[in-house]
């Protein structure tokens, strides 16, 4: 959750996912709502439709900001880590060299299709994109058009026609999740067999790229102590307002202008990160971007909007001059929650004051890389920029992984909607272990027993079950159950549950001095597979920095169709110096013994 002012109609696209709120704000709740309904009541006197949505858009926004701050105010303290936000700036000497890496190591990917008439693109980028704060530079991407096979242009059109007869370039339907993911699509002929390897292909994708980066970051530690003190380096000021438990009110200054490129652009110079007393960065609950001083701007302005009677050339000047009167571009405010306790904070300021606007045009070759190809020969994929993986290091912690660790993240949930087919689940937290499990299980009997509840609500007698009445996935981790065949209503399963454990032989290999069955091609390690069988082994690559490389993907090259695997390619952003080798050795059965209250069905038994 991001709530950031001028308030307008796209602050509605902000996902409120916090839920409920304590008893002791039921009644600011029911205020606001009361306030809602009245003021989606007041609409209807509005006979101007511009001042309509006007009023609807501030108005609305105003109440959605107050919605969400009782809603952060009021959610419950529960830890949760995340990544350090500013982790990717500290490999790159400048914040434009990072810019740098992000345009040169951008290219384009055919993706596999199963229809004749569709082929997607998707743009293949040197950062994960999951969360916005992993690129944490403003930055734009605008595609032009797709150049094919027979040199025709095909220009980018924001949504796929149906009555357009010819060939399309539009944002893919399979994957809107990524908006930048491209669909080049064939016409279809009802009655005609349209061969897509027939029609001419994509061969270069052509956009415009914008990145604008501070000339530079200043960060500071801060801690309750700090409050009310500002923090100054050059022409930045910071100064921490109050921290409490979870939260952190900060303001920032700037004394120095922005250059005019970027004056009209939204920018947020400040990334608020925290830690508790674990050293563990804290994932965001979320923020509030507006001070009260912000909020009675806006409001004052809501109650002038409210006095018209229609919408004017002159009202609209007059309301556009207050806001620049009101706005001070040097001047930012902030309100962050956190999940968890915070022991100290670790604020960064963006200096726009000199920053540098890249723009780049973009003319992308499409490359075709299949996960499972029969070609022999190695398709080379060098891309000149340098990317590490952050997130291996904890990863291959899994990689050491102990039965006690592992039984510790076992949750319990149950299902009991069906009574037919009520479920207890066994899952636990996906780790690297699970990844080299393989696909050798040999799950011994998984004994579950049924009681009732004595008076006193605890166990009571076991239950005598037909063995049709339950089943056990001891590989899903899942118990079913049909309540419909159980002559007593159970209260309590009790049992043991297998779950399943690696051991994991590590080893660090010099690049230069590799054994049989692996080599290194450029920035590509090719494995043997008949050596290193991919289910029991894995495999990771450093450079001199001693960091993780980035993989960029892989492809498994097979004897044919449905032929053996004869190898693996792993590609990398970067020179491998050394790699990781990681082996399954054996395979463990680890039992979880558990004592499930059962939930309670809503419908009755009917054996009863």
């Amino acid at each position: 959750m991001d709530v950031r002012l001028p308030l307008t109609s796209a602050v509605f696209g902000v996902m409120l996912l916090l839920n409920g709120c304590s008893p002791a704000d039921e009644k600011k709740t029911v205020s606001l709502e009361e306030r809602t309904a009245q003021f989606e009541k007041s609409l209807d006197a509005i006979a101007d439709q511009k001042l309509k949505d006007a009023v609807a858009d501030l108005g609305g926004s105003l109440l959605l900001l107050e919605r969400a701050e009782l809603k952060l105010k009021t959610k419950p303290i529960e830890t949760e880590y995340g990544e350090d936000a500013m982790r990717l700036l500290k490999h790159y000497p400048t914040p434009q060299a990072l810019v740098d890496t992000y345009l040169d190591g951008l290219f384009v990917l055919r993706k596999p299709s199963s229809s004749d008439y569709l082929t997607d693109l998707s743009p293949v980028f040197p950062f994960s994109f999951t969360m916005p704060a992993q690129f944490p530079f403003p930055h734009g991407l605008e595609w032009q058009s797709v150049t094919l096979s027979n040199k025709k242009v095909i220009s980018f059109q924001p949504e796929w026609s149906e009555t357009d007869p010819g060939i399309q370039l539009s944002p893919s339907s399979s994957n809107v999740d990524n908006p930048d993911d491209l669909t080049v699509t064939y016409p279809f002929i009802e009655g005609l067999e349209v061969d897509n390897k027939k029609q001419p292909q994509p061969l270069m994708l052509k956009g415009k790229a914008e990145v604008i980066a501070p000339h530079r970051v200043f960060t500071v530690a801060l801690t309750k102590k700090d409050v009310g003190k500002a923090r100054v380096d050059d022409n930045i000021s910071v100064t921490l307002l109050s921290l409490d438990n979870n939260v952190a009110e900060l303001e920032l200054s700037n004394t120095a202008p922005l250059i005019p490129e970027v004056r009209e652009t939204p920018l947020n110079p400040l990334i608020v990160q925290a830690r508790d007393t674990t050293g563990g960065f804290l994932s965001h609950s979320g923020s509030i971007n507006e001070s009260a001083a912000q909020i009675a701007f806006y409001e004052k302005q809501l109650g002038e909007m409210q006095a018209q009677t229609a919408w004017s050339d002159t009202f609209e000047k007059q309301l556009k001059d207050e806001q620049q009167a009101f706005e001070q571009q040097n001047h930012h405010y902030t309100r962050v929650y956190f999940n968890g306790s915070v022991d100290t904070l670790e604020v960064s300021v963006l200096d726009f004051s000199a920053a540098t606007v890249t723009r780049r045009d973009l003319q992308l070759p499409v490359l075709r890389f299949d996960p499972n190809t029969t070609e022999k020969a190695i398709q080379p994929l060098s891309v000149p920029v340098v990317v590490y993986d952050d997130q291996a290091t904890t990863w291959l912690k899994g990689a050491t992984l102990t039965e006690e660790q592992l039984q510790k993240n076992v949750s319990i949930t149950q299902s009991v909607d069906d009574s037919s087919a009520s479920r207890i689940e066994f899952e636990h937290i996906r780790t690297f272990n699970d990844e080299l499990l393989g696909t050798s299980f040999s799950p011994a009997d998984s004994p579950v027993t049924f009681f009732t509840a004595g008076d006193n609500g605890k166990r009571d007698g076991p239950i005598e079950l037909p063995t049709e009445a339950y089943q056990v996935d001891p590989l899903r981790g899942t118990i079913t159950y049909d309540l419909n065949l159980f002559p007593e209503t159970p209260a309590f399963a009790v049992g043991s549950m297998p779950l399943f454990l690696a051991t994991v032989e590590q080893k660090t290999l010099d690049a230069h001095q590799l054994p049989k069955g692996l080599e290194l091609k450029g920035n590509a390690l090719v494995v043997d597979l008949k050596v290193f069988p991919a289910q029991d082994w894995r495999f990771f690559a450093k450079d001199d920095s001693g960091n993780y490389l980035k993989e960029i993907l892989s492809v498994s090259h097979d004897a044919s169709t449905e032929g053996p695997a004869l190898f693996g390619v792993h590609y990398f952003y970067g020179q491998p110096t050394r790699l990781e080798s990681y082996q399954r050795t054996n395979l463990a059965t680890v039992e979880y013994g558990f004592e499930v209250k059962l939930d309670k069905t809503e419908t009755p038994n009917p054996a009863q």
